[in-house]
């Protein structure tokens, strides 16, 4: 009989963030290299000036946690419970609330009953707030296009292909820390000498951010 997965670990063998098995994976090459550009990139693209720029470039008055809601929308392609917004941005339902009802007052969103729930409401882009999300987008992408117009057309698919793969695997695998840790929530282990009763509820994106308004949406 195979020996039973040891704590801190979630299902794959992987060693939990703070597990304190002290293995090391195995390296990956260029990766060491890799990271700091990717750090970099991020900074530019969430915490710089970008976001604002385009905002400007393609006349859109919103902040950022309104911008990402609004990108939230149109990536999803449908309409979304205020629940599911605040997952894919990783804050709290209440300060999605607040977007999205001034999001509303701005003739940006509305509000649509839930076809499989009648008593539940979505949340839908009006024809305007779709405009403001595309234009948005436009010009962000158009400014990465831009920025890759030396490279060659199999480099670009390249990056497309490889960019794609990279986040899905990165994002599926460091799900199963989240999923780990809401079991020992549930469970009544809170990982930090509490109880778990208040982990399902903090703002794990920081709610002033509302995440960033990220250039890819996201």
């Amino acid at each position: 009989m195979p020996p039973s997965e040891p704590p801190g670990r979630p299902p794959g063998g992987t060693t939990r963030p703070g597990g304190g098995s002290g293995e090391q994976p195995p390296p990956v090459p260029g990766l060491l290299e890799f990271l700091p550009r990717l750090t970099r990139l991020s900074h530019v693209v969430t915490r710089g000036r970008l976001v604002e720029r385009a905002m400007d470039a393609a006349g859109v008055r919103l902040d950022r946690p309104a911008m990402s809601v609004l990108i939230t929308l149109h990536s999803a392609e449908r309409p979304l419970r205020v629940g599911e917004i605040a997952e894919r941005l990783q804050v709290v339902g209440p300060h999605v609330t607040r977007q999205v009802n001034g999001l509303r007052q701005r003739g940006l969103v509305h509000r649509v009953t839930d076809p499989g729930d009648q008593r539940a409401r979505l949340v839908e882009l009006t024809d305007e707030g779709r405009q403001a999300a595309e234009r948005y987008l436009g010009t962000v992408l158009g400014w990465f296009v831009d920025a890759l117009a030396h490279w060659s057309e199999e480099d670009r698919r390249d990056l497309g292909r490889l960019l794609g793969r990279f986040a899905d695997d990165v994002v599926a695998h460091l799900r199963r820390f989240e999923d780990a840790d809401r079991e020992d929530g549930e469970h009544g282990d809170g990982g930090d000498g509490s109880d778990g009763s208040d982990g399902g509820n903090r703002d794990r994106g920081g709610g002033g951010r509302g995440g960033g308004a990220e250039a890819d949406g996201g």
